[in-house]
């Protein structure tokens, strides 16, 4: 008998639905959409958006349906390797998927097809790429009617790329506050004046605004909002130029040049590569956390085992700069991402379902943890046993680096404070982590005092 499963942030389009299926991801297609699918397939556009990689790929299945009452088609589409949100994103995420979605939208108008939503949620960044994961995105396009979808593109996409442009890169952060897109009167409020005198940025942000106000509690006839395709194409293009212009360079952070200033020295540094690449090889994981991972050195070593590597760090200097490496090398199986240990991604949206959380999303097969540990057990007084708990819940197999006080980053963090922390020790750290861990290996960094783990969970 099937167990079907509906996913939890899968329900608001009547079109269809995600769901699983003895752990294999399945989407229905139910019959008020089955005119469109056809169009969609009929037309060539979903052959030429997949080869464009744009477009995930999927197989028709005869799976039974999740709802058979509704349904008229069941489709395969192929899994991503990892699901995460436009506030994980750097700024350059965002803007690649921004371009993403437009190339699609004027890519289906010339097979008379229409983007019906835009929503950043439905990009994913598979094998290196944004790319368009909701297969029932479009709808057969009929002239004269406005693109639908042109207020939710402004919220979701140009509206946080202006801030993170215009007045600070964390301002992206208001994605995980307005789930459904940046409101944009806020945005307009919180833009420098001189982006009035930037025409893409006035027509769809400053007017835009006035006049979603202006209109608010006003019935508009469909012919008043009206545009044919070639007026509806230079909206597109018009979006397209708007976000081009759009830069932010990664300077001035924390973080971004975090390898130019540590203590580790040449030796110590490739030393501490190699063991995280035997390592990752002998163990042979699917999927990797770097967490802490900066501009993604040491993901690369892990990646270099196949597995596919999830780059998180707290920076967004960092994250952007490894983003463009992945970009730059063509990169498929490293995925860098903004994240804060001490208050990650939580869960969001309707009934805190439609977006997991940063644990709901592991455990992992294995997961890096290095020269993190002194941040979080002393600039964060987070109890070793605590750290223990944390790492046991989202890996099977951790890589992690012991930083002792005699070291000079160590130092730095004591300098300022009171040292309230007698059990930061490697024997303190051992005991914590043996309890929760099976160490199999700990070696010496080379030329350095610090100590490199691979530790198994214990079941």
């Amino acid at each position: 008998m099937s167990k079907a499963e509906q996913l939890s942030a899968s329900f608001r389009d009547p079109s269809g639905f995600l769901f699983t299926d003895k752990g294999i991801l399945y989407r229905q297609i139910n019959r008020a959409y089955s005119n469109d699918y056809a169009r969609l397939i009929d037309s060539g556009l979903y052959g030429r958006l997949v080869k464009a990689n744009l477009l995930i790929p999927h197989v028709e299945s005869d799976q039974l349906p999740a709802k058979s009452e509704a349904a008229f088609k069941v489709i395969q589409p192929e899994r991503v390797p990892f699901i995460s949100y436009p506030y994980e994103w750097s700024f350059s995420q965002l803007k690649d998927a921004a371009l993403a979605t437009l190339s699609i939208q004027k890519r289906a108008l010339k097979l008379d097809m229409s983007l019906k939503d835009a929503s950043a949620y439905n990009i994913q960044f598979v094998r290196g790429k944004a790319t368009l994961i909701d297969t029932l995105s479009f709808e057969a396009y009929k002239e004269g009617q406005p693109w639908v979808a042109y207020k939710q593109f402004c919220q979701h996409f140009l509206a946080p790329l202006a801030l993170m442009s215009y007045r600070d890169v964390r301002l992206s952060q208001l994605m995980r506050v307005y789930i459904d897109g940046v409101p944009l009167d806020l945005a307009s409020e919180l833009l420098p004046a001189k982006t009035k005198f930037n025409f893409g940025l006035l027509t769809h942000i400053h007017i835009h605004a006035s006049a979603q106000k202006r209109y608010s509690d006003k019935a508009v006839a469909p012919r008043a909002m009206g545009m044919n395709k070639q007026a509806l194409t230079g909206l597109i293009e018009s979006l397209e130029n708007t976000i081009n212009k759009l830069t932010w360079k990664p300077a001035g952070t924390e973080w971004g040049d975090y390898y130019e200033n540590t203590n580790y020295t040449d030796s110590a540094f490739e030393h501490k590569k190699v063991l995280v690449r035997e390592w990752s090889v002998e163990k042979n994981p699917a999927l990797v956390w770097d967490l802490g991972g900066n501009t993604g050195v040491f993901s690369r070593e892990a990646a270099s085992s196949g597995a596919f590597t999830v780059s998180f760090d707290i920076d967004p200097a960092a994250v952007e700069q490894n983003y463009r490496t992945v970009r730059s090398n063509k990169e498929q199986n490293v995925l860098p991402l903004i994240l804060d240990l001490t208050n990650p991604s939580p869960s969001l949206g309707w009934d805190n379902r439609e977006r997991d959380s940063f644990g709901a999303r592991g455990p992992v097969d294995m997961a890096l943890a290095l020269a993190i540990i002194h941040h979080l057990a002393i600039s964060n007084n987070v109890p070793l046993p605590q750290l223990a708990d944390f790492f046991a819940a989202r890996c099977t197999w951790l890589v992690i680096e012991f930083v002792p006080k005699s070291d000079s980053q160590v130092k730095k963090l004591l300098a300022s404070r009171e040292d309230i922390f007698p059990n930061y020790t490697r024997e303190g750290f051992e005991a914590a982590f043996g309890s929760r861990f099976k160490i199999h290996k700990a070696e010496a960094v080379r030329d350095s005092e610090r100590t490199l783990y691979l530790m198994e969970v214990r079941s």
